[in-house]
């Protein structure tokens, strides 16, 4: 691999015009392709496997057209101080707006509340629903405007107005400035790594232009693969983070290659031998994990998933590619300005940043070891009280009006009433179905923690019922998700006793029960994970002690992860800090997606680190003395690689939407233990511990393990045998 990527490395910068060329083209065309793009579809919210959607599928069955998908606006009223909205004015002023808003060129239906029951108890708070023909995408200005001074006039009668639902949700930006602040970051990382603005610039550019083409393909794709907002979001912020970093782990090798006084072709084509062989890998770990996400079950998750992997795909093509051919153009400029001035770069010294930190460590490694381990052990305590969910309305800023109205509600009606639960009930072959309902109906309504029970509604064949219980807690609350498990393991005995059976569905259970199918497969996924990094270290550093050290590393800091996000967005530990309003259960999709990230990013520090240190010892240093040369060449990079990926995700925090937020600080939280506690710490004090006993392998295993030379060991055959005189690089960078 290492020799057909140097040969590579020299074509694209031999050939670069037809390089550049090549990227122009297809960014132009999937940049038409999106433009041209029909609209993608809305999300599809099929999970197959599990309770709650197997009795969604038996109500669309059953009841054909009532689960329309058109918008629909929950328009709340809540009555001046002291009032009630039955007074005459208050009321007058709800039956105008349901008389306007139901004349809207799109609007099936407005509810009057009080017609339709819909005033609470003490009768300051009334609701009325919106519904419309057409899906929130396809709304026009012209219906949002209607409804919205439909609204205006209740308003200006007095009412406290809020409205919840999707017709006039806003879609929240991904992260905005302070996205812009990350990259800004990042840009700063580069310049004072590299002390040359074209060095800092050439890895922010590629990045930039792989993320174009990767959003710009999921655009393109959207409509056919159903493609989410969301999917482009996470591919956004991963690939924008590996981008950067791949093509500066490029960058750094060409500028060493050059600093052994190697013609900048020559050094391009190692470059892309020896760092770009470690990005290939990298890059795989990543993808692979990544794609292994669908086989959790999760639509949305395996999405997600399979268009970050393409981001990276991406990433990995454009490194090993157009950074060698972007060289080619300006193979002088990425040098620092003594090095120009110089003609020459000037090689590393033996005691840099990274070296003077190897020694420290390999002087007191069992200290570092336990305060690494005890340390990320304790802020991973928090994982045992994960509790899994979908949060909604309720954890959005008090400053948006869907959060008031969610708040209303739950005030006037009970915290129940925002998580209602449907109750579908198979009475197909039953003697008396309309009995067999009544009694099921009153066993849920009877059922400890139920407030209400709606009458049941039959379909046209009169074999299917369905009916909505009010929980006494939200949605969202750990007593709902007990009162549903009660529910149904109250069920065997209800089903003998009337002859029929009953599922439970709505929002609410599709969220208890996804957040169980993820819960049941995290520890699978993980091991699978674990096992993954086991092999496919074992084949690049042919030792079995290494392998092993790294899935212990990478298990100390995607668990402390987990446990800082439980204490942020779980207990409130800092929340605030974050814009955290209101704390909750952890996006049921969040800790599998973060387990498989976290995974790639930290066997891209464990190759780019560790793979410099056994190629000092295969070439005849000592344990000790691999480590710190492995420090020397690479702590350097993979420190700016780890600051940058972290300013990168942590500008996803200021997402308005709280999945992406919450994965923006899980994935720069991740970032900072695994880069700088265990791969800076964890990883050399057990290798100074286990000395030569680390790159140990049995004869036998040695021979049947393929040879991938992530090193560039071949590369010894290829590349020019001598330096280049001072000088003569700069007129081998104007000849070519």
């Amino acid at each position: 691999m290492a020799t057909f990527l140097y040969r590579l490395g020299r074509l694209a910068f031999r050939r670069r015009w037809y390089v550049a060329l090549v990227w122009a083209a297809v960014l132009a065309a999937v940049g038409v392709g999106a433009a041209t793009a029909p609209a993608a579809p809305d999300e599809a919210s099929s999970m197959s496997g599990i309770e709650s959607q197997k009795a969604f599928d038996l109500l669309e069955q059953r009841f054909p057209g009532s689960t329309a998908d058109g918008a629909g606006a929950r328009v709340v009223f809540v009555a001046p101080d002291g009032q009630k909205v039955t007074a005459t004015d208050s009321r007058a002023a709800i039956d105008k707006f349901v008389t306007e808003a139901a004349d809207g060129s799109q609007v099936s239906g407005a509810v009057n509340p009080f017609q339709a029951k819909a005033v609470s108890k003490d009768a300051t708070t009334a609701y009325s629903t919106v519904s419309f023909k057409a899906k929130a995408d396809d709304l026009t200005d012209t219906s949002k405007k209607h409804l919205e001074d439909a609204i205006d006039q209740a308003r200006d009668a007095g009412l406290t107005v809020e409205v919840g639902g999707d017709a006039l949700a806003t879609q929240p930006a991904a992260g905005g400035s302070a996205e812009a602040i990350g990259i800004a970051i990042a840009a700063l990382v580069l310049i004072v790594t590299f002390g040359s603005l074209a060095a800092a610039g050439l890895p922010l550019l590629t990045a930039i232009i792989g993320i174009g083409i990767s959003m710009a393909s999921i655009t393109t794709l959207a409509s056919a693969f159903g493609l989410s907002a969301t999917t482009g979001t996470l591919a956004t912020m991963l690939g924008l983070a590996v981008g950067i970093d791949y093509a500066m782990f490029v960058v750094s090798r060409y500028r060493e290659e050059r600093a052994k006084g190697r013609t900048p072709q020559e050094s391009a084509g190692l470059a892309a031998g020896t760092a770009g062989s470690a990005v290939v890998f990298a890059g795989l770990t990543v993808v692979i994990a990544l794609a292994g996400l669908s086989v959790v079950g999760i639509p949305m998750l395996t999405k997600m998933g399979l268009a970050a992997a393409g981001a990276v795909v991406i990433a990995v093509l454009i490194s090993l590619t157009l950074v060698p051919a972007l060289l080619g153009f300006w193979p002088n400029a990425v040098l620092s300005r003594r090095a120009r001035k110089r003609g020459r770069v000037e090689q590393g010294g033996e005691n840099n940043g990274g070296s003077r930190w190897a020694r420290f460590v390999l002087r007191r490694p069992v200290p570092v070891l336990l305060l690494s381990v005890v340390g990320l052990g304790a802020i991973a305590l928090p994982v045992m009280d994960l509790q899994l969910g979908m949060p909604g309305d309720e954890v959005k800023s008090t400053a948006t009006t869907e959060r008031r109205a969610y708040d209303d509600l739950a005030k006037g009606f009970g915290p129940g009433f925002n998580g209602p639960l449907t109750v579908v009930v198979d009475a197909r072959g039953a003697d008396d179905a309309k009995a067999a309902v009544r009694t099921i109906t009153e066993k849920v309504g009877d059922t400890e923690g139920v407030v209400s029970v709606s009458p049941a509604r039959f379909n046209p064949a009169g074999d299917t019922a369905v009916f909505s219980a009010t929980p006494s807690t939200g949605p969202a609350d750990e007593q709902t998700k007990k009162l549903v498990h009660t529910i149904r393991d109250e069920r065997p005995a209800i089903d003998s006793a009337t002859g029929v059976t009953f599922k439970v569905t709505g929002t609410t259970a599709v969220n208890i029960d996804v957040a169980q199918k993820v819960q049941d497969a995290l520890i699978p996924y993980l091991i699978v994970v674990v096992g993954l990094a086991i092999v496919l270290l074992l084949v690049v550093f042919r030792s079995i002690l290494v392998p092993i050290k790294a899935a212990a590393g990478f298990l100390l800091s995607v668990l402390a992860a987990l446990g800082s996000v439980v204490a942020v967005f779980q207990w409130g530990w800092g929340a605030s800090l974050l814009g955290v309003e209101e704390t909750g259960p952890i996006m049921s999709m969040m800790p599998i997606f973060l387990v498989g990230i976290v995974f790639g990013l930290a066997m891209d520090y464990e190759v780019f680190l560790v793979a410099r240190m056994r190629e000092a010892y295969v070439h005849g240093d000592r344990p000790a003395q691999a480590i710190t040369t492995g420090f020397r060449h690479s702590a350097r990079v993979v420190v700016a690689a780890a600051l940058i990926m972290m300013a990168v995700f942590s500008g996803f925090i200021g997402a308005g939407e709280s999945m992406i937020k919450m994965i923006g600080f899980g994935l720069a939280i991740a970032v900072l233990f695994d880069a700088f506690v265990v791969r800076m710490a964890f990883v050399p004090a057990v290798l100074a511990l286990l000395g030569a006993r680390a790159w140990w392998l049995p004869r036998w295993l040695d021979r049947a393990l393929p040879n991938i030379d992530v090193e560039g060991e071949a590369l010894t055959h290829h590349a020019d045998p001598a330096p280049t005189p001072a000088g003569e690089t700069d007129r081998e960078a104007a000849r070519v």
